[in-house]
């Protein structure tokens, strides 16, 4: 067995190198999120908004898993209901398999095993998505958004490999807690295209209003991650890092008009974070690197990457919600809130944190009525430098340390992604939200995509670069209050994290500016409120990180953090079945004693 070489002692002094106060304070000031008033008996959200994955490259065939002997084995529950996945000739006679267009990529979907959980990128740009779904035919994703994995078998070693699906052998921990608690079959990015898109998605329902702010590109060419909007704006609609930010390109950085979730919590006093993995440039990993070069190994990917992903961090964006020095909360008590402890200091962070931050404010007694959580890059589940094994990893530690708290029969948590990255899902609805750039749009021809009316940019009028929705994505909610084994079909986006907001903390008022709130599907229906009367919170499912199994008893799973006041597990490296041979990287995956 290998071992990440990470004493416990080291692992506390590096979540926290700069000095800050981190004891009890008096918060008279700050409003507790207990004592709001919230339409459900929901007083804290946690967002965990996971990496580039469609619905059916994880649950195509949920609940029915292979079970082979040297996987962790799935069996569904009695009763267990089936999503809009993958059976019949969608399996066996593929659109993508037998259209020729597609080449020597042209596949039927498969089953991904444990042993190659770490697969390649594939394209997830606006238009090769819209391209690949070839106006409702979805038959052309090798050709378009298809990328193949070096010495990968099968199919796996050219683009069909974007047709690959895991099942409940490898993302195990998933579909376990769909089997506890609620999931929807019916989710999907607001819009096509890749992650900074659905980064703003979430929380403000909107990617219109761009400002430049360093560019080396021209708006509406190709390759470019903005359009013109047809109103004498721009709409986002690719990557591209935040402006100021430390860690940004030194080339290409934008910032958005408009308002996010962020600005409506902040007017009402209303406790809540951004907690990015990497966010604390002052933190030193085991392997000496620190600040923007802060990275993790990934035992499965084999290789290294940097923690804090510039472009993947939401609330950066927007500058009255940006913390570009990556600042440090003045107290673990500040953290969630806009002013100090004294009621009129400004606190230096401006909700924006570590996701380090998160756990140690919560053991504290201060956990913000609404969190978003962003994993280190290496756990975030982004194929090329990530993959479902770590992501696992760091979903279970968060769900498992929230079902330890107080506050657990009154928490909600939200596992969704920012974007498809472009992997095969057969699911296609047509754009509620048109567009028709001339060179970005093409799902229904050169120049279009939909046939409607155009989304309201923030200036109030329609607007280019806003076709959705777009890409089928996994959406699920974990709570004692989450229906029990529940597949939701109602029609929802990543806006609908945002109405969820203002639904329950801030009596509906929406943000405005054509963002998608106003007409974003509800995720109540995947809540029971009336179970009065039952003991909620019993109802909690333990998972083992590295299996996605569930444990007896947590502590199996924190008998370490026990002994530590910061309730970070410590990291390992577990070997998995090697098949005979001497194992590689990719033969382990990252657990948690």
């Amino acid at each position: 067995m290998h071992w990440r070489h990470l004493a416990p002692g080291s692992l506390i002094a590096a979540a926290f190198s700069l000095p800050i106060a981190w004891g009890a304070s008096d918060d008279a000031q700050m409003n507790r999120p207990n004592d709001l008033h919230t339409a459900t008996p929901i007083k804290h959200l946690v967002v965990i908004y996971g990496e580039n994955v469609s619905l059916d490259h994880y649950f195509a065939t949920y609940p029915h898993a292979e079970n082979p002997s040297d996987e962790p084995a799935f069996n569904a529950l009695p009763g267990t209901p089936r999503v809009n996945g993958l059976a019949g000739p969608l399996l066996s006679r593929n659109p993508n398999a037998t259209n020729p267009a597609n080449g020597a990529g042209a596949a039927n979907p498969f089953r991904i095993d444990r042993t190659h959980a770490a697969t390649a990128d594939q394209d997830h740009a606006y238009a090769a998505e819209e391209q690949a779904y070839d106006n409702g035919a979805v038959d052309l994703f090798p050709k378009y958004t298809g990328k193949g994995t070096t010495d990968g078998p099968g199919e796996s070693g050219n683009n069909g490999e974007v047709m690959g699906y895991y099942d409940g052998n490898t993302v195990t921990a998933l579909w376990n807690y769909a089997q506890r608690f609620a999931m929807s079959d019916n989710a999907w990015s607001s819009t096509y295209g890749p992650s900074t898109p659905g980064a703003l998605e979430v929380v403000s329902g909107q990617t219109n209003g761009v400002k430049t702010v360093l560019t080396t590109k021209k708006p509406s060419v190709p390759g470019s991650y903005y359009v013109n909007d047809g109103q004498g704006g721009f709409t986002l609609i690719d990557d591209v890092d935040p402006a100021f930010d430390r860690c940004s390109s030194k080339r290409d950085t934008v910032m958005m008009t408009g308002r996010n979730i962020g600005d409506l919590l902040n007017a009402r006093n209303i406790s809540w974070g951004g907690f990015m993995g990497g966010f604390n440039l002052d933190t030193v990993n085991s392997n000496g690197t620190t600040a923007c070069r802060r990275s993790t190994l990934s035992a499965v990917v084999g290789a290294a990457t940097a923690d804090y992903v510039p472009h993947h961090n939401w609330f950066q964006y927007y500058a009255s919600t940006s913390n570009p020095k990556h600042l440090r909360p003045s107290s673990i008590q500040a953290i969630g809130h806009t002013l100090d402890k004294d009621g009129r200091t400004r606190d230096p962070a401006n909700h924006q944190y570590d996701s380090d931050d998160f756990f140690s404010a919560v053991n504290a007694g201060n956990f913000p009525a609404v969190s978003f959580l962003k994993a280190p890059a290496f756990q975030d589940g982004h194929a090329g430098y990530s993959d479902p094994l770590d992501e696992q990893a760091f979903v279970t530690k968060v769900v498992n340390f929230l079902q330890r708290q107080p506050d657990w029969a009154n928490t909600a948590v939200v596992v969704t992604w920012d974007d498809s990255d472009g992997w095969y899902d057969h699911a296609y609805v047509s754009p509620t939200s048109a567009s028709y750039d001339s060179v970005a749009d093409h799902l229904n021809g050169q120049g279009k995509c939909g046939t409607g009316s155009a989304q309201d940019g923030v200036n109030g009028k329609p607007v280019n670069g806003r076709c959705g929705p777009g890409a089928r994505i996994p959406f699920l909610v974990i709570s004692c209050w989450a229906k029990e084994n529940f597949v939701d079909h109602t029609l929802i986006d990543q806006s609908s994290v945002v109405r969820f907001i203002e639904d329950n903390w801030l009596d509906g008022e929406r943000i405005g500016g054509g963002s998608f709130d106003s007409k974003a599907g509800s995720i109540m229906g995947m809540f029971d409120f009336s179970r009065r009367g039952e003991d909620l919170a019993q109802r909690k499912l333990f998972l083992d990180p590295p299996t996605g199994l569930p444990v007896d008893t947590p502590a199996k799973v924190w008998r370490e953090a026990a002994r530590n006041s910061t309730a970070l597990p410590i990291p390992v490296l577990i070997p998995i079945q090697c098949q005979g041979k001497r194992c590689r990287a990719r033969h382990f995956y990252t657990g948690f004693l």
